[in-house]
């Protein structure tokens, strides 16, 4: 049994947040966040699958029930309170908990049984998707009635959110959009229903002053679930395929493997999610990847290297196996390149190569410009790129290393900000390194500049060594000595090549008041001032699309009708969506553009 003051409450599947907050009285409805605000600050006591929090002073407790670390059903959250069940607490810690991904109890009862890959994660901190066995039977024509309604609700929630901002979308509209995505999820529209809950998770995240949140990852996850939403009506054959989406990926036989661990990350999404991804390859350069993560905080996310990978009897914790080798027999393989653990997988360890050594030297072999054009047509986002370190540059979120790759000024960042995890600290470190060639494995950030997240690196002393930036901590003696004073005058010194980052266009007129809108909500762009200014900034550039699209988001946020008595009547929050998925759509369609350009593509 452990005692903790964090919030670290089990995941809560979004049907049960929903049907919770959806039976509370609206008077109880109004004090909702105040109530998830005060449950913030009491104990919890956690024991086995059981969650307690002490709710009042009279010593009345809160149990959440979740085997396997999720709560499936209303009645697994019990009080003990006078007013209970019709209580404010019980909804109060279903807002408060992380939102369960609804996968996640079949992954883990498939891997139980041996037959499906190595559990599920919502994909934030690193990329590949939910791994499994089954796909979602689809229709070849059009949409069914009931995905028809579902799609039209998940719009109009998330139009609700974006009109109200983050400040605004408390707990109420949360469960709304999480009751879209229950719905969703039942009609059929697993691809909806996920980006429907990571809007949720995003809006937790800014509302608690996460300081792992990123808006730029909240309007992805808004211009998502609106984008899905709005074409579902309108797709037929293989682009209602795509939209529809699979709640499992199928898993194949992929006979004998040979690999060579590259690198291993750890995993903590806002979602209650955490452990670690390890990259391996094999003889042809082709990436697999072996994952240990399931539900959990930080704690998890900071030992899951150090445990056994599930795959076979071997023995090799996540941190050995980036650094050694894999033979697999009988494997089975995700399309996205996630191993299976099913009980037919004999796996034992071999011997690794160095990143310097093949076959993993001819990754680093494919053109940079050829990489990044890959990882934008929708192949792995990795890149395994030559850099000479010149410094630090200083941004909002933090400093990045700013490095020369091949000509090319990268932009190397942090891949996670949690304190307890490495990447800040190490990034620091490594910017001291000025001039020393490196090569690094980056994921890349579609940007209209040259920008990756760093997450290995050779060590920039010991020879043959490398660093796993999530999980291995540098320290001021892994950097080379400095250079001791002269001791009588040089000669001038040869020009120092001051690495320059190129003008940009403007885009962020328009990209400013898309995240506006979602951190604010409509009324932060309802009165913006003389905004004519930044419209013909755009169309001196070259960019009068963007200066069209901006003037019709800032007409559609301030447009408000009146009745025949000339009252003001609601915002029509639709027209409003619309003219934001637009702005948003080109706004991604441009840096990708960019994004290939100043890569050199």
């Amino acid at each position: 049994m452990s005692t903790s003051t964090e919030r670290e409450l089990p995941a809560v599947a979004p049907a049960v947040t929903a049907e919770l907050v959806a039976a509370l009285s609206p008077r109880l409805r109004k004090r909702l966040d105040a109530g998830i605000t005060k449950l913030a600050g009491r104990p919890v006591v956690r024991d086995g699958d059981t969650v307690r929090i002490t709710v009042d002073d009279e010593g009345s407790e809160l149990e959440l029930h979740a085997p396997g670390g999720v709560v499936a059903d209303a009645a697994a959250i019990r009080c003990g309170c006078l007013l209970a069940p019709d209580c404010l607490h019980r909804a109060a810690a279903a807002s408060a908990a992380p939102v369960a991904d609804a996968s996640a109890d079949t992954a883990s009862a498939e891997d139980a049984d041996g037959t499906a890959g190595v559990g599920a994660v919502e994909a934030t901190a690193q990329p590949a998707p939910l791994p499994g066995v089954r796909e979602i039977p689809v229709p070849d024509e059009s949409a069914t009635a009931p995905q028809l309604a579902a799609a039209h609700a998940v719009f109009e929630a998330v139009a609700a959110v974006l009109d109200a901002g983050t400040d605004g979308s408390g707990a109420v509209l949360q469960a709304e959009l999480l009751r879209t995505a229950h719905t969703a999820r039942l009609a059929g529209l697993p691809r909806a229903a996920a980006a429907a809950v990571s809007v949720v998770t995003g809006v937790r995240a800014a509302r608690a002053a996460d300081p792992a949140f990123r808006l730029a990852e909240l309007v992805g996850a808004v211009s998502e679930a609106l984008f899905v939403a709005h074409r579902v009506p309108h797709a037929t054959g293989a682009e209602l395929t795509a939209l529809r989406g699979t709640v499992r990926q199928p898993y194949t036989p992929d006979g004998s493997l040979r690999l060579y661990g590259l690198f291993s990350e750890p995993v903590l999404t806002a979602s209650g999610y955490a452990g670690a991804v390890t990259w391996t390859a094999d003889a042809e350069g082709r990436l697999y990847t072996v994952s240990d993560v399931a539900p959990g905080g930080t704690g998890r996310a900071v030992g899951a290297a150090d445990r056994a990978v599930r795959i076979g009897d071997t023995a090799l914790t996540h941190r050995e196996l980036a650094r050694a080798g894999l033979a697999v027999s009988g494997a089975t393989v995700s399309p996205t390149g996630r191993l299976g653990a099913g009980a037919g997988v004999r796996a034992v360890r071999a011997s690794g190569v160095g990143w310097r050594a093949e076959p993993l030297d001819r990754l680093w072999a494919v053109p940079v410009a050829e990489q990044v054009g890959r990882a934008l047509d929708g192949g792995h986002e990795l890149l395994f790129l030559e850099v000479t370190a010149v410094g630090a540059v200083r941004e909002a979120a933090g400093d990045c290393l700013l490095a020369d790759c091949g000509g090319v000024p990268l932009r190397l960042t942090a891949a996670h900000d949690h304190p307890a995890l490495p990447h800040r600290d190490n990034l620091r470190l490594l910017a001291a390194v000025r001039g020393s060639r490196l090569r690094v494995v980056a994921r890349l950030v579609a940007a209209p500049h040259a920008r990756a997240q760093l997450l290995a690196t050779e060590h920039p002393v010991r020879a043959g060594s490398r660093v796993d930036v999530g999980l291995d901590r540098l320290q001021h003696a892994d950097l080379p000595a400095p250079a001791p004073p002269p001791a009588a005058p040089l000669a001038p010194a040869a020009p120092v090549h001051v690495v320059r980052t190129p003008d940009e266009a403007p885009l962020h007129l328009l990209r400013r008041r898309i995240e506006q809108a979602a951190s604010g909500g409509r009324r932060v762009l309802a009165f913006p001032g003389d905004s004519a200014a930044d419209v013909n900034r755009l169309h001196r550039h070259g960019l009068g699309t963007a200066g069209d699209i901006l003037d019709g988001l800032l007409a559609a946020a301030a447009e408000r009708s009146r009745d025949a008595f000339g009252r003001l009547l609601p915002a029509d929050t639709g027209r409003f969506a619309r003219a934001w998925l637009t702005a948003a759509r080109y706004t991604d369609e441009v840096d990708r553009v960019l994004c290939a350009a100043a890569w050199g593509g």
